[in-house]
Protein backbone atom coordinates (compact mmCIF):
# COMPACT_ATOMS: atom_id res chain seq x y z
CA UNK A 1 0.00 0.00 0.00
CA UNK A 2 1.30 3.77 -0.47
CA UNK A 3 0.32 7.03 1.04
CA UNK A 4 -2.23 8.79 -1.16
CA UNK A 5 0.02 11.80 -1.62
CA UNK A 6 3.27 13.08 -3.38
CA UNK A 7 5.44 13.63 -0.40
CA UNK A 8 7.52 10.51 -0.73
CA UNK A 9 6.66 8.79 -4.45
CA UNK A 10 9.64 8.70 -6.72
CA UNK A 11 11.84 10.22 -4.01
CA UNK A 12 15.17 8.88 -3.21
CA UNK A 13 15.50 8.10 0.25
CA UNK A 14 18.77 7.84 2.00
CA UNK A 15 19.22 4.88 4.61
CA UNK A 16 21.90 5.95 7.17
CA UNK A 17 23.27 2.86 8.44
CA UNK A 18 26.70 0.89 8.00
CA UNK A 19 25.34 -2.44 9.87
CA UNK A 20 22.77 -3.92 6.84
CA UNK A 21 19.49 -2.17 8.47
CA UNK A 22 18.44 -1.60 4.92
CA UNK A 23 17.82 -5.50 4.43
CA UNK A 24 14.73 -4.71 6.85
CA UNK A 25 14.15 -1.12 5.89
CA UNK A 26 14.44 -0.58 2.25
CA UNK A 27 11.44 -3.34 1.25
CA UNK A 28 8.37 -2.12 3.78
CA UNK A 29 9.49 1.93 2.63
CA UNK A 30 9.68 1.27 -0.78
CA UNK A 31 6.72 -0.67 -0.90
CA UNK A 32 4.64 2.23 1.34
CA UNK A 33 6.39 5.35 0.16
CA UNK A 34 6.85 4.23 -3.51
CA UNK A 35 10.78 5.74 -2.40
CA UNK A 36 13.96 4.20 -3.96
CA UNK A 37 16.46 3.49 -1.24
CA UNK A 38 20.33 3.89 -1.26
CA UNK A 39 22.33 3.13 1.47
CA UNK A 40 24.66 5.60 3.01
CA UNK A 41 28.19 5.29 1.99
CA UNK A 42 30.13 8.41 2.92
CA UNK A 43 29.14 8.93 6.51
CA UNK A 44 30.36 6.60 9.18
CA UNK A 45 27.54 6.31 11.77
CA UNK A 46 30.18 4.39 14.24
CA UNK A 47 31.18 8.63 14.51
CA UNK A 48 28.37 9.02 16.96
CA UNK A 49 29.18 5.96 19.59
CA UNK A 50 29.50 2.47 19.72
CA UNK A 51 28.23 -0.27 21.68
CA UNK A 52 31.74 -2.10 22.14
CA UNK A 53 32.62 0.90 23.62
CA UNK A 54 35.17 2.22 21.56
CA UNK A 55 33.41 5.37 20.61
CA UNK A 56 31.12 6.78 23.97
CA UNK A 57 27.46 7.94 22.56
CA UNK A 58 27.58 11.67 23.79
CA UNK A 59 24.14 12.98 23.68
CA UNK A 60 20.69 10.92 23.98
CA UNK A 61 19.35 8.22 22.14
CA UNK A 62 16.99 11.10 20.09
CA UNK A 63 19.80 13.61 19.67
CA UNK A 64 22.15 11.20 18.42
CA UNK A 65 20.08 9.77 16.09
CA UNK A 66 18.64 13.27 14.32
CA UNK A 67 22.35 13.96 13.75
CA UNK A 68 22.88 10.67 12.48
CA UNK A 69 19.97 11.95 10.08
CA UNK A 70 21.09 14.91 9.63
CA UNK A 71 25.09 14.37 9.19
CA UNK A 72 23.97 11.06 6.29
CA UNK A 73 22.25 13.82 4.41
CA UNK A 74 24.88 16.63 4.48
CA UNK A 75 27.47 14.29 3.67
CA UNK A 76 25.35 12.17 0.95
CA UNK A 77 23.71 15.26 -0.23
CA UNK A 78 20.37 13.98 0.58
CA UNK A 79 16.70 15.55 1.45
CA UNK A 80 14.85 12.64 2.69
CA UNK A 81 16.57 10.00 4.93
CA UNK A 82 15.88 7.64 7.74
CA UNK A 83 17.84 5.89 10.29
CA UNK A 84 17.23 3.93 13.80
CA UNK A 85 19.21 4.35 17.19
CA UNK A 86 19.28 1.12 19.90
CA UNK A 87 19.69 1.90 23.15
CA UNK A 88 20.36 -1.54 25.68
CA UNK A 89 19.96 -1.87 29.08
CA UNK A 90 17.30 -2.60 31.95
CA UNK A 91 13.74 -2.30 31.37
CA UNK A 92 12.08 0.90 32.58
CA UNK A 93 9.32 -1.30 34.67
CA UNK A 94 10.42 -4.99 34.47
CA UNK A 95 12.74 -5.30 37.07
CA UNK A 96 16.32 -6.78 36.11
CA UNK A 97 15.09 -7.61 32.73
CA UNK A 98 17.03 -6.52 29.67
CA UNK A 99 15.87 -4.58 27.10
CA UNK A 100 16.39 -2.94 23.21
CA UNK A 101 14.82 0.65 23.22
CA UNK A 102 14.97 1.42 19.23
CA UNK A 103 14.01 4.42 17.42
CA UNK A 104 13.69 5.29 13.92
CA UNK A 105 13.26 8.46 12.44
CA UNK A 106 12.36 10.49 8.32
CA UNK A 107 13.40 13.45 8.16
CA UNK A 108 11.99 15.23 4.78
CA UNK A 109 13.60 18.58 4.70
CA UNK A 110 11.74 19.24 1.61
CA UNK A 111 8.34 18.90 3.32
CA UNK A 112 10.02 20.05 6.92
CA UNK A 113 9.07 16.72 8.12
CA UNK A 114 10.68 14.81 11.47
CA UNK A 115 8.43 11.77 12.50
CA UNK A 116 9.54 9.43 14.96
CA UNK A 117 8.40 6.15 15.76
CA UNK A 118 10.08 3.77 19.36
CA UNK A 119 9.46 0.24 20.36
CA UNK A 120 10.74 -1.00 23.45
CA UNK A 121 11.18 -4.74 23.24
CA UNK A 122 11.70 -7.49 25.75
CA UNK A 123 12.86 -9.43 22.80
CA UNK A 124 16.88 -8.87 23.10
CA UNK A 125 19.82 -11.00 24.18
CA UNK A 126 21.67 -8.67 25.37
CA UNK A 127 24.06 -10.00 28.06
CA UNK A 128 27.67 -9.11 29.08
CA UNK A 129 29.77 -11.49 31.89
CA UNK A 130 33.69 -12.35 32.68
CA UNK A 131 34.30 -15.70 32.12
CA UNK A 132 36.86 -17.72 34.02
CA UNK A 133 36.89 -21.24 32.06
CA UNK A 134 35.50 -22.84 28.78
CA UNK A 135 32.73 -23.90 30.81
CA UNK A 136 31.46 -20.58 31.87
CA UNK A 137 31.96 -19.45 27.96
CA UNK A 138 29.83 -22.09 26.59
CA UNK A 139 27.14 -21.80 29.35
CA UNK A 140 26.80 -18.04 28.44
CA UNK A 141 26.84 -19.44 24.79
CA UNK A 142 23.88 -21.11 25.22
CA UNK A 143 21.86 -18.12 26.67
CA UNK A 144 22.59 -15.83 24.09
CA UNK A 145 21.62 -17.55 21.00
CA UNK A 146 25.28 -18.14 19.78
CA UNK A 147 26.13 -18.63 16.78
CA UNK A 148 22.82 -16.73 14.73
CA UNK A 149 23.93 -14.07 17.21
CA UNK A 150 27.26 -12.98 17.42
CA UNK A 151 29.53 -11.87 20.33
CA UNK A 152 32.80 -9.33 21.17
CA UNK A 153 35.54 -10.46 22.99
CA UNK A 154 37.81 -8.25 25.25
CA UNK A 155 40.78 -8.61 27.39
CA UNK A 156 38.52 -6.68 30.23
CA UNK A 157 35.50 -5.10 30.97
CA UNK A 158 36.80 -1.46 31.29
CA UNK A 159 39.82 0.01 29.93
CA UNK A 160 40.73 -3.07 27.82
CA UNK A 161 43.71 -2.91 25.48
CA UNK A 162 42.42 -5.61 23.06
CA UNK A 163 38.60 -6.21 21.59
CA UNK A 164 37.50 -8.95 18.75
CA UNK A 165 33.98 -8.11 17.24
CA UNK A 166 31.62 -9.92 15.17
CA UNK A 167 32.55 -13.72 16.17
CA UNK A 168 30.09 -15.73 14.78
CA UNK A 169 31.78 -19.19 14.45
CA UNK A 170 33.11 -21.43 17.10
CA UNK A 171 36.18 -21.59 15.62
CA UNK A 172 37.23 -18.22 15.65
CA UNK A 173 35.40 -17.89 19.22
CA UNK A 174 37.66 -20.91 21.07
CA UNK A 175 40.65 -19.36 19.05
CA UNK A 176 40.50 -15.97 20.49
CA UNK A 177 39.38 -17.15 23.67
CA UNK A 178 42.80 -19.15 23.91
CA UNK A 179 44.62 -16.01 22.77
CA UNK A 180 43.63 -14.14 25.58
CA UNK A 181 43.46 -17.10 28.56
CA UNK A 182 47.07 -18.11 27.45
CA UNK A 183 48.97 -14.84 27.28
CA UNK A 184 47.10 -14.03 31.12
CA UNK A 185 44.51 -12.30 30.08
CA UNK A 186 41.46 -12.03 31.42
CA UNK A 187 38.46 -12.63 29.11
CA UNK A 188 35.06 -10.83 29.02
CA UNK A 189 32.17 -11.56 26.76
CA UNK A 190 29.11 -9.63 25.64
CA UNK A 191 26.76 -10.01 23.01
CA UNK A 192 27.06 -7.94 19.48
CA UNK A 193 24.09 -5.67 19.39
CA UNK A 194 24.99 -4.26 15.79
CA UNK A 195 21.90 -5.20 13.77
CA UNK A 196 24.19 -7.12 11.09
CA UNK A 197 25.12 -9.58 13.95
CA UNK A 198 21.74 -9.44 15.73
CA UNK A 199 18.57 -11.24 14.17
CA UNK A 200 16.83 -10.30 17.27
CA UNK A 201 17.40 -6.44 17.22
CA UNK A 202 16.77 -6.81 13.29
CA UNK A 203 13.36 -7.69 14.11
CA UNK A 204 12.71 -5.09 16.47
CA UNK A 205 14.29 -2.43 13.61
CA UNK A 206 11.89 -4.13 11.43
CA UNK A 207 8.44 -3.69 14.43
CA UNK A 208 10.29 -0.06 14.48
CA UNK A 209 9.74 0.32 10.40
CA UNK A 210 5.77 -0.90 10.61
CA UNK A 211 5.05 1.66 13.22
CA UNK A 212 6.71 4.47 11.46
CA UNK A 213 5.04 3.21 8.14
CA UNK A 214 1.70 3.50 10.16
CA UNK A 215 2.37 7.14 11.35
CA UNK A 216 2.80 7.97 8.05
CA UNK A 217 0.21 7.27 6.49
CA UNK A 218 -1.81 9.07 9.71
CA UNK A 219 -2.46 12.34 8.02
CA UNK A 220 -3.12 15.46 10.41
CA UNK A 221 -7.15 16.74 9.57
CA UNK A 222 -6.05 20.31 9.80
CA UNK A 223 -3.05 20.54 7.46
CA UNK A 224 -3.06 17.73 5.72
CA UNK A 225 0.68 16.82 6.32
CA UNK A 226 1.74 13.28 7.72
CA UNK A 227 3.14 11.73 10.85
CA UNK A 228 -0.20 12.86 12.67
CA UNK A 229 -0.02 10.22 15.87
CA UNK A 230 0.12 9.64 20.18
CA UNK A 231 2.20 11.91 21.56
CA UNK A 232 1.48 10.50 25.22
CA UNK A 233 -1.66 8.37 27.15
CA UNK A 234 -3.55 8.83 29.29
CA UNK A 235 -4.01 6.31 32.28
CA UNK A 236 -7.31 6.07 34.45
CA UNK A 237 -9.47 3.15 32.83
CA UNK A 238 -12.04 2.09 35.64
CA UNK A 239 -12.17 -1.06 37.26
CA UNK A 240 -15.32 -3.18 36.03
CA UNK A 241 -15.62 -4.17 39.48
CA UNK A 242 -14.81 -1.18 41.76
CA UNK A 243 -14.89 2.01 38.82
CA UNK A 244 -11.54 2.88 40.68
CA UNK A 245 -9.34 4.40 38.00
CA UNK A 246 -7.07 1.79 37.28
CA UNK A 247 -3.34 2.52 36.06
CA UNK A 248 -4.43 1.10 32.27
CA UNK A 249 -4.71 3.34 29.41
CA UNK A 250 -7.67 5.43 29.14
CA UNK A 251 -6.55 8.01 26.17
CA UNK A 252 -4.80 8.73 23.61
CA UNK A 253 -3.03 12.30 23.22
CA UNK A 254 -2.64 12.56 18.83
CA UNK A 255 -0.51 15.77 18.03
CA UNK A 256 0.51 17.19 14.47
CA UNK A 257 3.73 18.46 15.27
CA UNK A 258 3.86 20.79 12.32
CA UNK A 259 0.60 22.65 13.07
CA UNK A 260 0.10 21.57 17.00
CA UNK A 261 -3.42 20.86 15.94
CA UNK A 262 -4.03 17.80 19.26
CA UNK A 263 -7.25 16.03 20.12
CA UNK A 264 -7.82 13.10 21.89
CA UNK A 265 -9.35 9.47 21.18
CA UNK A 266 -10.90 7.54 24.27
CA UNK A 267 -10.63 4.24 24.90
CA UNK A 268 -8.00 3.51 22.01
CA UNK A 269 -8.11 -0.33 22.76
CA UNK A 270 -11.43 -1.19 22.77
CA UNK A 271 -12.62 -1.40 25.68
CA UNK A 272 -14.25 0.78 28.12
CA UNK A 273 -13.43 -0.54 31.90
CA UNK A 274 -10.62 -2.83 32.92
CA UNK A 275 -9.85 -6.43 34.49
CA UNK A 276 -9.89 -6.20 38.20
CA UNK A 277 -6.90 -8.03 38.16
CA UNK A 278 -5.12 -5.03 37.17
CA UNK A 279 -7.13 -2.67 40.00
CA UNK A 280 -4.71 -1.79 42.43
CA UNK A 281 -7.77 -1.61 44.82
CA UNK A 282 -9.52 -5.07 43.83
CA UNK A 283 -5.66 -7.14 43.50
CA UNK A 284 -3.35 -4.94 45.67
Amino acid sequence: MKIDSDFFSGRRLLIVTKHQKETVIAPLLEEALGVQCVVAKDFDTDSLGTFSGEISRQEDALTTLRQKCLEGMKSEKFDLAVATEGSFGNHPTVFFAPANDELIMLIDQKNHLEIVERVLSLETNFQSTEIHSIGDLYSFLDIVQFPSHGVILKNAEKNWTRIEKGICDFETLEKVYHEFTSSGMQCFIETDMRAMHNPSRMKIIKEASLKLINKLHSVCPVCFLPGFGVVSTEAGLLCSTCSIPTRSTSAHILKCKHCQYETKVCYPNGKKTEDPMYCDFCNP
